[in-house]
């Protein structure tokens, strides 16, 4: 069963020096941490933090096209996570017919930000996640999952991108 998630914010990991998009369920204090590329990373927080571009970003382009072909984007679920890496679902409608494309969760959060669309995750993939195995230790993840349910609202600006 799908779990609907908002981010909660965009985090450096101290010891990848990687971007991770957190997402928070809606009806608990359940996180999901998502290490995600630098480029995906701004083009998130392009839209988190509202600044505008002098030309339209990638994402800006996908939105465009998408509205332009009277494609509406419903939802975007992460739908499965595997080997370390997770997968993600772009629910469209056109008209009657519902169009669902294959994507990298990070692509699929910064278009559902641009359309205003839901992101939703399955709660396998919540389970699953508890249990990655990087190339850190066990205890080193456990730490860094700790640090990031830890992290509160205000301190999260600290940590833009």
């Amino acid at each position: 069963m799908p779990i609907e998630m908002r981010i909660k914010g965009l985090v450096i990991d101290p010891l990848s020096k990687m971007p991770i998009v957190v997402l928070e369920d809606l009806g608990s204090e359940r996180i999901l941490p998502i290490w995600i590329g630098v480029f995906e990373a701004n083009a998130i927080a392009l839209i988190i933090e509202n600044v505008p571009t002098p030309r339209p970003m990638t994402h800006d382009l996908m939105k465009s096209l998408l509205t332009k072909l009277g494609i509406a984007v419903e939802r975007i679920v992460v739908t499965d996570v595997r080997n370390n890496t997770f997968y993600a679902a772009i629910h469209c409608r056109r008209g009657d017919d519902e169009v669902v494309f294959d994507s990298r969760p990070s692509d699929a959060i910064a278009l559902a930000l641009r359309t205003r669309a839901p992101i939703f995750v399955e709660d396998d993939v919540v389970r699953k996640s508890h249990g990655l195995k990087g190339d850190e230790t066990p205890d080193t993840l456990e730490n860094i999952r700790n640090w990031l349910e830890s992290i509160s609202s205000e301190a999260l600006g600290k940590y833009k991108m």
